[in-house]
């Protein structure tokens, strides 16, 4: 018996439409099998919340052994997971092809889709969250766009917010953009397409709801890098959410009806030569990874899934191609540059760090540590503080720099915006370091200041 990781892991597909896999007491069994092995292992106790609740319930248990732990509170391991996927993919030495087939992000999957069929205390609310979609077409309206900005920064609209609502009345949100980036995002020129031995030489831009309706501008400086190195490009037309936030949610039904939505046309782009390229690691990682193992029998998700690239990803393989233009105009300062969960178990390595680093007078200061912001669970109420507590870590090395003269980073970048800015509230200074995408940071390189 191989032990230790020493084979790289493999992911079964999700058998989520078999009555099975909504058995309450199966889905029990295999947790009480999978949090036994973790008892006797605790080598991810640091990494979320599930595990420290899972541990502290065996050893304030009768007999410290999970034997002494009450089934029902197996659910309040469920609650404290955020499906980062870093524990199955950095961590455990017994996922697959280990025979102990211990799988423990779908395992809360499974658990938390059960939950969602049953109905809980706060499904309305984050169903309400979860349609990010949904949200943003509304927030596009302009005084509506006005009424929810002015909310998110009015101490009474939040505390309101918070009642009603359950989203924490401190968290930071993000405010809706005036004009979205798909009715902002320059047409591309007519380029030759010019493929490289690694890479596709025209991308298609799947933008994300964060980049469509809160921050455009990470949309069009991505597209003034493809401009600049002159690959084609196009955006993927009405485009819906990507399903993570259902995932997390356990609304697999939901997960469903976007994937129905947004692979067809995607796929098509996919065949016609396109590399598919998203600006958020969460919506990269579900067309490349949660997509195609919910549906393993649907071809057309599976050719989205080989398409799909993080742009870092993609434009690392373009400098190798020597089809990448590294001919900077200015230096990005001290970064302190942070790789976030979702990017690092693509398994695609640091490759936004190696692409920040060919700029010239570069100085980046990279951690490798959950930020604990993990999308809509950390601003709600119940988990906000906790998201903080996970963080912290994070938010010490982060606010550090080994080359800044202040000892602060000019920079605090994400390739996930939402960790960025979970970041910069958990450092708690108003001022000091500017919050930037690395897609931003490349842009800004090649521009004259």
């Amino acid at each position: 018996m191989k032990e230790g990781s020493l084979e790289a892991p493999t992911r079964h597909p999700i058998d989520w439409k078999s009555e099975t896999f909504y058995d309450e007491k199966a889905c029990v069994d295999e947790m009480e099998r999978i949090f036994d092995i973790c008892h006797g292992c605790r080598r991810c106790v640091s990494l979320c919340g599930s595990f420290p609740t899972l541990f502290d319930l065996i050893d304030e248990g009768e007999s410290g052994e999970l034997d002494s732990v009450d089934a029902a509170d197996y659910w309040k391991v469920v609650d404290q997971c955020y499906l980062c996927d870093v524990c199955y993919l950095t961590k455990c030495p017994y996922v697959p092809p280990h025979p102990w087939n211990l799988d423990f992000p779908h395992t809360m999957l499974r658990a938390k889709a059960i939950q969602f069929k049953k109905g809980t205390k706060t499904k309305t609310r984050d169903t309400l969250l979860s349609n990010t979609s949904a949200n943003g077409k509304l927030a596009s309206i302009p005084v509506v766009t006005e009424a929810v900005n002015f909310a998110t920064t009015n101490k009474v609209a939040r505390s309101v917010g918070e009642k009603m609502l359950g989203v924490h009345k401190s968290a930071w949100l993000p405010k809706f953009a005036k004009k979205p980036f798909e009715k902002s995002a320059e047409i591309s020129e007519e380029l030759q397409v010019v493929d490289g031995k690694l890479t596709r030489g025209k991308v298609a831009i799947y933008s994300t709801c964060y980049i469509n309706w809160n921050e455009p501008g990470i949309g069009h400086d991505l597209i003034e890098i493809l401009k600049i190195n002159k690959i084609p490009h196009i955006v993927v037309e009405k485009q819906g959410c990507c399903g993570m936030p259902k995932l997390e949610l356990g609304d697999l039904d939901s997960v469903e009806k976007l994937k129905n939505e947004n692979i067809p046309k995607m796929a098509q782009l996919a065949k016609d030569g396109y590399v598919i390229v998203s600006p958020i690691p969460s919506c990269t990682l579900m067309f490349k990874q949660e997509l195609p193992l919910l549906f393993p029998d649907d071809s057309d998700v599976q050719i989205v899934g080989k398409a799909m690239m993080d742009p870092f990803e993609y434009f690392r393989a373009r400098m190798r191609d020597d089809l990448f233009k590294t001919d900077f105009n200015s230096e990005p300062g001290n970064v302190s540059y942070h790789v976030s969960c979702h990017l690092r178990v693509q398994n695609v390595g640091q490759k936004t760090r190696e692409v920040l680093e060919k700029i010239p007078g570069s100085s980046l200061n990279t951690v490798e540590r959950c930020s604990g912001h993990a999308g809509t669970w950390g601003v709600k109420k119940e988990f906000h503080e906790t998201a903080l507590k996970i963080g912290r870590p994070v938010f010490r090395q982060m606010n550090k720099h080994p080359n800044s003269e202040t000892g602060v980073p000019d920079v605090i970048a994400s390739d996930c915006q939402l960790a960025a800015h979970h970041i910069k509230q958990g450092i708690g200074s108003e001022e000091g370091s500017n919050v930037k995408h690395p897609l931003s940071i490349l842009a800004d390189a090649y521009r004259t200041k």
